[in-house]
């Protein structure tokens, strides 16, 4: 798989152009900024060992997506796949592209897009983060099984043999991890909503909040 494959490219540069226009619109998110990619970065780092030699961890991209919409998470998200691949051999340089995609692109948006359906039915910030962060942590699996499956096809039951069993070695980890990162989310959020809500209204992450009362 290549680098970062081409259909990446476009996506990437829409999420460098929000990243560029809100660090200069308001220079304070950058603490913010910082936090949600140390966030990402600290808890995708976490590999804990699944079946047959793989190896599972949270991806930590639903705050970011929650906090400053998918686009900018999308940027955050590849240079923390990144450092990861250069810094802790983990991932790596050839298959950036590949974890690019099922982390930093479909793991952010489907967050956001479970984050803006669930607060616009009504539901509470905490079950909005919770689900959000949690099924965002599952989508990046599935789309990894899919892409493993791809790659590597049963000699016998070809892809769908293989995605079946890629999708039952990463469910063995995979659920109780997305769980438990749905659940730190919403503890991270609920803390930055106490005590740094003037930032995030003017980041206009409290949107929604508003949208639904």
């Amino acid at each position: 798989m290549s680098l970062l494959v081409p259909h990446l490219h476009p996506l990437l540069g829409e999420g460098g152009y929000d990243l560029s226009r809100l660090v200069k619109e308001n220079r304070n998110s950058l603490l913010l900024l910082g936090s949600a990619g140390g966030f990402c970065f600290v808890l995708s780092s976490l590999k804990i060992p699944s079946v047959s030699g793989s190896c599972s961890h949270p991806t930590g991209v639903g705050l970011g997506a929650i906090l400053f919409r998918p686009w900018v998470m999308t940027v955050i998200g590849t240079i923390v796949l990144g450092f990861q691949a250069l810094l802790l051999a983990h991932g790596g340089i050839t298959t950036l592209g590949a974890n690019a995609m099922s982390m930093a692109i479909v793991g952010s948006f489907s967050a956001w897009a479970l984050y803006r359906i669930l607060k616009r039915v009504g539901a509470p910030m905490w079950l909005a983060v919770f689900v959000a962060a949690a099924i965002s942590d599952l989508l990046t699996y599935c789309v990894t099984a899919t892409q493993l499956a791809w790659a590597f096809p049963d000699p016998i039951s070809g892809f769908l043999g293989s995605w079946t069993k890629f999708m039952a070695i990463f469910a063995v980890t995979q659920i109780p991890l997305a769980i438990s990162e749905g659940l730190l989310t919403v503890v991270v959020v609920t803390y930055l909503v106490k005590y740094s809500r003037s930032e995030l209204e003017r980041l206009g992450a409290l949107r929604m909040q508003k949208e639904a009362a």
